[in-house]
């Protein structure tokens, strides 16, 4: 059994049950793309056909692969949606969403330069999409106008994740990927990149060529293109707006380290105008999403005669099946249809999360407020920090300094030490750590500080895990982040334990950071 209710076949009889295929929308290198009509719900979606011998004859197994990892993780209104994978011995089948206006790029091409309004709005919500990207680690690594589809009301759908990665916390990417005159100065010279920095980058020559029609680094000569995006030598037009002359600028600064982050972007005058109320916060997580079933859907699944508690539990273990995919083909089209593709869950995402948003300026790919401590420090560079009052800012979700990121890991890991934490390197400025209530077990040893930073030794894995043990023991990681005005940031999280437990960690360590 799949789990839905009705018994598993192979892929070709389940493409053949579900799916009325039509005309061929379009061809690729290694496949095409046809319209089909689902069977049981009516509603089109697109099919790439994706031919294995051509797959595997051009070495892109793992693009593929990644692509379709990635969108069954995403469920966003401004991603691309994937209902299901058929697998045959000749193809692959990667059932998707139905978006028939075309491409961004088209429609730039066609109506030249667009009104300030009208580029906003695609621009707040590409940055919504690529937010959510970054959030769930993803980097996109190809952001361009070819790959933002339209839907029929005009709205962005952002695809192609052939060549999007997976980041880690602390580690870097090297690949030099995407089309040039989209791409980073440090992604066409080869350097090290952590990731959402470089889409970063591509957003803004997005926005460039939303309101100017053209694109701000443009030469038939490669050698020649990539001496522009090295140098950031580009022309900003007179007609652009104020706020737009400031903003496009802060995307296009070559130093990745100096170049604008996607909350700053956020939280620029220019993006802020207009912008629609369930783009204020960001949806909710996937599995968040899974665990909320719409009522009225499911007993429109039931009645096509599959268990009723069978579905549930498909759906909250993110399964794909028949009556998985029938689901969210209705949920979909129902949402579009009476909220502008605005789902319930993400109304109430906004509206519980409409306090902390004005709060906070400060969001992570994880964030969770109830586990994160919420302390604000600055530091004028002499190692020593001073606690700093809502009354004089924002708060952050975060311990802030303006010491050198060598000297504030080795007070953190100074701290660290005092508290008999354990922990393992995961990067420079990021580690995974354990703490118990009490003195750990004689298995363990402390590790050692090294000039600043730890040996990359394992956290003992093999630890009791009696119920007990585990409401005295807290694991969570550390992160520095660099902010704007030359400002570093200390996240903590907490990945397993006792939340109050966590608190009072917290407390302590910030006891030995001499903060409170």
């Amino acid at each position: 059994m799949d789990g839905s209710g009705k018994g598993g076949n192979s892929g070709a009889e389940t493409l053949q049950r579900n799916y009325r295929i039509g005309k061929t929308l379009g061809i690729g290198s290694f496949g095409k793309v046809k319209i089909a009509e689902h069977i049981l719900t009516g509603h089109k979606v697109a099919i790439k056909v994706l031919n294995r011998r051509k797959i595997k004859s051009m070495e892109m197994e793992e693009k593929v692969k990644r692509e379709i990892k990635i969108l069954r993780l995403f469920m966003h209104p401004h991603i691309i949606r994937l209902y299901e994978v058929i697998d045959t011995p000749t193809d692959i089948f990667v059932v998707m969403e139905y978006v028939k206006s075309g491409e961004l790029f088209d429609y730039i091409v066609e109506k030249g330069r667009l009104q300030e309004d009208e580029a906003r709005r695609f621009f707040q919500q590409i940055i919504s999409g690529v937010e959510y990207c970054h959030r769930n680690m993803v980097v996109h690594r190809d952001l361009k106008p070819e790959n933002l589809l339209l839907d029929s009301k005009c709205n962005v759908k952002i695809a192609d994740f052939g060549l999007s990665n997976v980041m880690r916390d602390g580690h870097f990417l090297k690949t030099s990927c995407g089309s040039p005159n989209y791409a980073a100065p440090e992604v066409i010279s080869g350097k090290l990149y952590a990731g959402p920095e470089v889409d970063v980058w591509s957003c803004g020559v997005i926005l460039y060529a939303l309101l100017c029609g053209t694109l701000p680094f443009d030469d038939e000569n490669i050698p020649n293109l990539f001496k522009k995006i090295k140098g950031g030598i580009y022309t900003l037009p007179s007609h652009l707006s104020g706020l737009a002359r400031d903003l496009i600028p802060r995307m296009l600064v070559v130093d990745p380290m100096k170049r604008i982050t996607i909350r700053e972007i956020r939280e620029h005058p220019w993006f802020q105008a207009r912008l629609p109320r369930y783009l204020a916060v960001p949806p909710p997580d996937t599995t968040q999403q899974a665990k909320k079933i719409d009522e009225d859907t499911l007993q429109e699944v039931v009645k096509m005669g599959y268990d009723k508690n069978q579905v549930v539990d498909s759906l909250q273990n993110r399964m794909q099946n028949e009556a998985t995919v029938a689901y969210y083909l209705l949920l979909d089209n129902r949402l579009r249809a009476t909220s502008g593709y605005l789902g319930a869950e993400y109304q109430e995402a906004m509206d519980s999360a409409s306090t902390l948003s004005r709060m906070t300026s400060y969001e992570t790919p994880t964030s969770t407020i109830t586990h994160r401590s919420s302390v604000f420090l600055e530091s004028q560079g002499s190692g020593t920090m001073r606690p700093h009052f809502p009354s004089e800012r924002k708060w952050a979700l975060g311990l802030q300094s303006r010491a050198h990121p060598r000297e504030i890991m080795t007070e953190v890991l100074k701290a660290l030490q005092e508290l008999n934490v354990y922990w393992k390197k995961i990067g420079h400025y990021n580690m995974k750590c354990r703490w118990a209530r009490h003195i750990p077990g004689q298995n363990e040893t402390m590790l050692n500080l090294n000039h600043g930073f730890v040996e990359e030794t394992g956290i003992i894995e093999n630890e009791d895990c009696s119920s007990d043990n585990l409401q005295n023991v807290v694991k969570f990681e550390i992160q520095l982040y660099k902010t704007r005005d030359e400002r570093y940031l200390l996240d903590l999280q907490r990945l397993s334990g006792p939340q109050l437990l966590f608190m009072d960690l917290c407390a302590a360590f910030l006891l030995q950071l001499r903060v409170l």
